[in-house]
């Protein structure tokens, strides 16, 4: 048989595959010779459409056949035609006047073949790409469900603490209490940017503590340590907290609203509160009325005894 378009199209297919050590067999092929408003009018006419195909198919095959000439038909077909006839390379134009107008198909310059993938494949290729883009883009904007971990307690944290507290204070009031009930864990003590104090636990080496051995025993110490902050007034609070290598506070056991103001500033405005709310101790309290009357009759008896007195004065 003698070798036409296709099968030269074909050939030629083979050598680039072989060439660029592709295997046909496994290789697959998404691309679409089609336009979108193409495929958008077949599946819209999917039985009429196909029909045309096939005639488009046979006149792409036949050498000898150089023009095809269509019935009239409505605008939305004469369309589908054009379409299809730019896909395949193929010349087209529409003749006459509605409702009479009508197409004709010729091959020139540009045609070469039919396309490898029929009208039917290529809708399939297009649904597969969007439901790939569209997961794709469901896992790029949903979070990773990775579950992490708890951050093991490391520390204690001292919240509002008391104005003119130091690292020395600190250090002389626990030691005793931190030293006896865990002589292998020691504490570094320093000041956070919040003003908050943070107790860092650490062990050496020959007595070294798995983080979770060290967060329980964190929390057998926590009752004494809050009980001796609080006798030596040290601080407001006494938590269990870790800490990272950064110095930032990624967990606490509890968080309540009095210490979102913590340091000197909240003990200041404390203070503040509780002499603006304090009555006067020298003044009892008594209804408007009756308070305002009290201190008419005083003034009057006072004016009325420097009266008096400067008569006495006169007579002299």
């Amino acid at each position: 048989m003698k070798c036409d378009d296709e099968c030269l199209r074909l050939e030629r297919n083979r050598r680039l595959a072989a060439a660029l050590n592709i295997d046909p067999g496994s290789h697959q092929n998404d691309h679409v010779p089609y336009a979108d408003a193409t495929l958008k009018l077949f599946k819209e006419h999917t039985s009429w459409a196909e029909t045309q195909e096939r005639e488009f198919r046979v006149f792409a095959r036949t050498a000898n056949e150089v023009r095809l000439r269509y019935k009239p038909m409505t605008p939305t077909f004469r369309q589908f035609l054009h379409l299809l006839a730019e896909d395949y390379g193929l010349e087209s134009k529409s003749e006459d006047i509605e409702p009479y107008r009508y197409v004709v198909v010729f091959k020139g310059t540009r045609f070469v073949s039919a396309p490898g993938k029929t009208l039917a494949q290529c809708v399939k290729i297009r649904a597969a790409q969007a439901t790939a883009e569209a997961a794709a883009s469901s896992r790029a904007s949903s979070p990773p469900l990775v579950a992490t971990p708890t951050d093991p307690f490391n520390g204690f944290l001292l919240t509002r603490p008391r104005f003119g507290l130091t690292i020395e204070d600190v250090n002389s009031a626990l030691h005793a209490d931190l030293a006896v009930q865990q002589p292998s864990i020691h504490f570094e003590t320093s000041f956070l940017p919040s003003e908050e104090v943070l107790l860092r636990a650490t062990t050496s080496y020959s007595a070294f503590l798995s983080p979770a051995a060290l967060e329980q025993a964190l929390v057998n110490m926590k009752p004494r340590v809050a009980k001796a902050v609080e006798a030596a007034d040290l601080a407001g609070n006494a938590y269990l907290c870790h800490v990272d290598s950064g110095t930032h506070i990624t967990r606490r056991d509890h968080l309540n609203k009095s210490d979102a103001g913590s340091g000197w500033s909240a003990v200041a405005g404390r203070a503040a509160a509780k002499l603006d709310s304090a009555s006067p101790v020298d003044e009892p309290v008594r209804a408007p009325g009756r308070r305002l009357l009290g201190l008419r009759k005083k003034k009057i008896e006072r004016e009325k005894s420097w009266t008096e007195q400067l008569d006495g004065d006169v007579e002299c």
